[in-house]
C-alpha cells in the first residue's frame, strides 16, 4: 500500500507535511486548489478514514498514524475556525 505525504498551506501561509498511509488522498484533493477550512477538514476526515480502513483490510488493524494525522489537522484547523474566509491549500503530493 503506497503511503503518501501531502504538503498543506494554512491560512497564515505556514505549511506542514502531512501523512496518509494510502494514495487515496489523491482522490480527495487537487494540488494548488484552495479549500474552505471546513471542507478541507471534512475531506481530510473522509480521506484518512478510508486510508486507515484500507490498512485494516490488508493488515487487520487500523492505521494509528492516520488517526494521529487527523487529530493534528483538526487541532491546527481549530486555530482558524473564527475566520469565515479561511482556506487551506494542498500544495503538493510527495
Amino acid at each position: 500500500m503506497p503511503e503518501l505525504r501531502f504538503e498543506v498551506r494554512w491560512p497564515d501561509d505556514t505549511t506542514t507535511l502531512c501523512y496518509s498511509p494510502s494514495s487515496t488522498i489523491r482522490d480527495y484533493f487537487t494540488p494548488g486548489q484552495p479549500y474552505p477550512l471546513k471542507d478541507f477538514v471534512r475531506l481530510s476526515q473522509a480521506a484518512l478514514h478510508l486510508a486507515s480502513e484500507r490498512v485494516r483490510q490488508r493488515y487487520g488493524y487500523a492505521c494509528s498514524s492516520a488517526a494521529h494525522q487527523m487529530s493534528e489537522i483538526e487541532r491546527r484547523a481549530s486555530q482558524y475556525q473564527t475566520d469565515p474566509a479561511a482556506t487551506v491549500t494542498v500544495v503538493r503530493f510527495s
